[in-house]
């Protein structure tokens, strides 16, 4: 994004296209970006074996497949013997607009309402759904989920932190949060730009288990 942003603090925009149009996309797709960070570093966090294991290891499963028994069907890692920890995840993501549409949202003149006040409770209620929507999800107590959306001048960055003190981490009801305040964006301001684009929602940080902490580099 460019500029500084109208709404929230400390955020830190990660470099995308500015001027408000949608021709250029940086980095890929909400759906399709696999940093490698945060997939690498799972096994050993949020889906371990119940043996305690590495990703690699599957005692009762599949050869090599954590999530896979042995015939093959998917099936949710048992993780009743790791130890409860404190677990956090953080995840950012954009919603890239036209002009007109970031000027509706500062001037707080969005046809439909409040656009940002919608996203945000949108994003809260994602992250609390998230195990209904990833099916190898667990399902979770969350301790706390903070959805911040700041507007820049192309659009809008939101971040998401989800907190819980459980068994498995939270990297996946943070890309969820941050994936659902997106769309509620857009649904909030689809009249006004039917082009608005998702795009860059990724894992920026977690920490717990036995990773301990992970930033992305």
């Amino acid at each position: 994004m460019s500029k500084t942003p109208e709404t929230g603090a400390g955020t830190t925009p990660h470099g995308t296209a500015s001027g408000g149009t949608h021709g250029t996309t940086p980095g890929a797709a909400a759906s399709g970006t696999s940093p490698g960070g945060p997939h690498d570093v799972v096994s050993g966090g949020a889906y371990d074996t119940s043996s305690g294991g590495t990703h690699g290891t599957s005692p009762v499963g599949a050869p090599g497949f954590t999530h896979i028994d042995e015939t093959g069907a998917a099936r949710m890692v048992d993780v009743s013997e790791k130890g409860v920890s404190l677990r956090t995840a953080t995840a950012t993501g954009k919603v890239l607009l036209s002009r007109e549409a970031v000027a509706l949202l500062r001037s707080g003149e969005v046809p439909k309402g409040d656009a940002i006040g919608t996203a945000r409770i949108a994003g809260i209620m994602g992250a609390k759904r998230t195990p209904d929507l990833i099916p190898l999800c667990h399902p979770i107590a969350l301790h706390g989920v903070k959805v911040e959306l700041d507007v820049f001048d192309d659009g809008v960055e939101i971040t998401a932190r989800v907190k819980t003190a459980d068994r498995t981490g939270v990297e996946m009801e943070a890309l969820t949060s941050v994936s659902v305040a997106a769309l509620a964006l857009i649904d909030m301001v689809k009249a006004v730009d039917p082009a608005a684009v998702i795009t860059d929602v990724r894992v920026e940080e977690k920490t717990g288990g036995k990773t301990g902490i992970w930033t992305r580099p």
